[in-house]
């Protein structure tokens, strides 16, 4: 086990007084490798709490610029970041909430080509994309690499999360979603709008998620979609099943 500095008991007191967590839990969080995907409305509060939690080392992924009109939400991002690469910014301000951690930065999109190495050593990867060809990409790419998968997703004032956990029976993202949706009714933020502080709730819960896979703790979103409504302040949970004629897990 990782032995804690000086420096890092302090940091991490509250994680270790948790009896759940502990020294050896947050070892373990200090050791993990986890692979964010996407450095906007999501991506901002996952890699914030990841690094603030002590996660050892996360692979920054995302190929786009920093707007003007991101800055209502992507809270990782300053105003004095405009036009600088997503994934600079982003490691920057991560840096400095704990310069104590490591990232890795990748200005570039997933494809099928670099998929496996990008996933290479990751405890878990998060999906803050925005695109259903990222998200089964990302979800066929994590079956085959056996790694964890923590999936969010936002429009407008709504919100939701689920888990993907290769192996022992329990489906995938397109078990949930066979096919693409019908892109008139699952329009991106640009087009519908969004309430920003909505992806501050997914993203957080997303990096929940991802701690508690990470220290193995409680039960995953597995074979369940969380469904955040802000207007009616209420969550609503669905559950889903593996297809045997799924084409990535069944």
């Amino acid at each position: 086990m990782r032995e804690l500095s000086e420096t890092e008991f302090h940091r991490y007191a509250r994680h270790l007084i948790l009896d759940e967590v502990g020294e050896a839990g947050q070892a373990k969080l200090l050791e993990a490798r986890v692979l964010v995907l996407g450095a906007g409305g999501l991506g901002a509060p996952i890699s914030m709490y990841l690094a603030a939690a002590g996660v050892g080392t996360l692979v920054l992924l995302d190929d786009d610029t920093v707007d003007l009109t991101n800055l209502q939400r992507q809270i990782v991002h300053a105003t004095d970041s405009v036009g600088r690469a997503k994934v600079d910014s982003a490691a920057e301000t991560l840096s400095r909430i704990n310069p104590g951690i490591h990232f890795e930065t990748h200005r570039l999109r997933l494809n099928a080509d670099n998929a496996a190495g990008l996933l290479a050593g990751c405890d878990v990867a998060v999906d803050g994309s925005d695109n259903f060809a990222t998200r089964y990409l990302l979800n066929d790419s994590c079956l085959a690499a056996g790694v964890p998968l923590v999936v969010g997703a936002l429009s407008r004032f709504e919100g939701q999360l689920t888990t993907i956990v290769p192996g022992e029976g329990r489906p995938c993202y397109r078990c949930l979603f066979p096919e693409t949706p019908d892109p008139s009714l699952t329009p991106r933020c640009e087009e519908a709008g969004i309430l920003g502080a909505v992806a501050g709730v997914i993203g957080t819960l997303q990096a929940v998620e991802t701690l508690k896979l990470i220290l193995g703790l409680g039960e995953p979103l597995a074979g369940r979609l969380m469904l955040y409504d802000a207007l009616s302040a209420s969550m609503q949970e669905v559950r889903y099943r593996r297809r045997p004629d799924c084409p990535s897990c069944g």
